[in-house]
């Protein structure tokens, strides 16, 4: 079993070839491919997580398409001033599968 944990949008996932992500919005290249940063690969017994050895790790994925998270909404409240907000926020997001770990 061979699997990464990759640096995908400020956190970090662990995937397997065919896994999909949702991620952080990510820019990806004309075909739709995008390359993520190792920074761990175990391949059956073996375990890597020097930087030497993951620069020669590639982990790509396609993207399969954009979206928009969740509405969270802000609200803010302070006691006997009169003073409340309200603000709402959605992320953006892109998915991805995950298409080879070599």
């Amino acid at each position: 079993m061979v699997y990464a944990v990759v640096r995908a949008g400020g956190r970090q996932e662990k995937v397997e070839v065919g896994t999909i992500v949702t991620m952080d919005r990510i820019k990806a290249d004309k075909d739709g491919t995008i390359e993520l940063a190792p920074v761990l690969l175990v391949d059956g017994d073996k375990i890597t997580s020097d930087a030497e050895s993951l620069a020669k790790v590639t982990v790509t994925a396609e993207v399969l398409g954009n979206l928009r998270g969740p509405k969270i909404v802000i609200q803010k409240f302070k006691n006997k001033t009169g003073y409340k907000k309200r603000q709402g926020h959605r992320q953006d997001l892109t998915r991805v599968k995950i298409t080879g770990i070599k």
